[in-house]
């Protein structure tokens, strides 16, 4: 029997939780006997585009299995999902939902599926988290992934669902990465308005743009730098070699522990070749607060409770 060739397309290279869902694929890979390749489509939905439907038309390479990507533009493919479907290719979104994946799977009778958190989830945990550390409230620095992006607005959908009145976000956008954010609380700085901004808080929507944020403010030269070093910086994903030790060492006060999702479609697909076992359409991982929100002692931060 000639063993399963999976292909796993992430986002890019450089992002934490990223990096992770490819070590963890390919540990899980390893694990069951499945070949996995991993690339990486740069942070370009076109690029992705393209490396994938080489990938599927391709008559000289033996096509994978199964496709298994997290988008890397502003949707989740759906005309590249039908070409490989139609060529008898298993098809996984990661992290983020798909609404085509029904037809996919009555049509073609391949492997369609998601799996992936649930980002609203994600932002009320943080909105909780900011309860429990600025009571008294105050203006947060919110580093939001890219506009386009639908889990960035799932997780400030869910932020706006629980935070406290008294909490006010100065958002800013960044592209999931240290240095994009390092680049956002830059040009944020430069700004007039900006030295007078009493931050009760820093909270971003992965660690590590929250560690890009930090980074910014180190690096800058206001009277208020030390204030703001001073507030609780919060961040999302939680992978064990970065989030979580950061939240040990103290650079983060919290963050929101979101398992890789690749592993888990490596093991569903898998089973669907081995034995015919079709996934569910949705599959949602669960998500938890690090430390458990009982466990966060409110902060003290100078930042002068309730301003703007």
């Amino acid at each position: 029997m000639r063993k399963l060739r999976f292909l796993l397309s992430v986002t890019n290279e450089d992002n934490d939780f990223q990096v992770e869902q490819a070590d963890a694929a390919r540990s899980t890979a390893r694990r069951i006997g499945v070949e996995l390749e991993v690339i990486s489509a740069g942070d370009d939905g076109v690029q992705q585009i393209g490396q994938l439907l080489e990938r599927i038309q391709s008559t000289t390479v033996r096509r994978p299995d199964a496709i298994l990507l997290e988008p890397a533009g502003s949707t989740p493919l759906p005309q590249v999902g039908h070409a490989a479907a139609a060529a008898g290719i298993g098809w996984a979104i990661l992290s983020r939902d798909a609404n085509y994946l029904d037809e996919l799977r009555s049509t073609y009778k391949v492997p369609a599926f998601v799996v992936a958190p649930d980002h609203e989830e994600i932002g009320r945990i943080q909105g909780r988290q900011l309860a429990a550390l600025i009571p008294s409230g105050g203006t947060v620095l919110y580093i939001e992934g890219p506009s386009q992006s639908v889990a960035a607005k799932q997780r400030h959908t869910g932020m706006m669902a629980t935070k406290p009145t008294n909490i006010h976000l100065r958002g800013l956008k960044a592209h999931w990465s240290e240095i994009s954010a390092c680049k956002a609380v830059t040009s944020w700085l430069k700004l007039c308005t900006a030295k007078d901004t009493q931050i009760a808080a820093v909270c971003a929507q992965d660690d590590s743009m929250a560690m890009g944020a930090r980074k910014a403010l180190e690096a800058c030269t206001h009277g208020r730098r030390d204030a703001w070093l001073a507030a609780p910086f919060l961040g999302c994903d939680g992978m064990p070699r970065t989030g979580q030790e950061w939240v040990r060492n103290g650079l983060l006060a919290a963050t929101v522990y979101s398992p890789p999702t690749a592993p888990i479609a490596v093991e569903l697909m898998a089973q669907f070749f081995e034995n015919g076992t079709m996934p569910p359409v949705r599959t949602l991982t669960e998500t938890t607060s690090i430390p458990a929100i009982e466990a966060l002692a409110p902060r003290a931060t100078g930042a002068g409770a309730g301003s703007r």
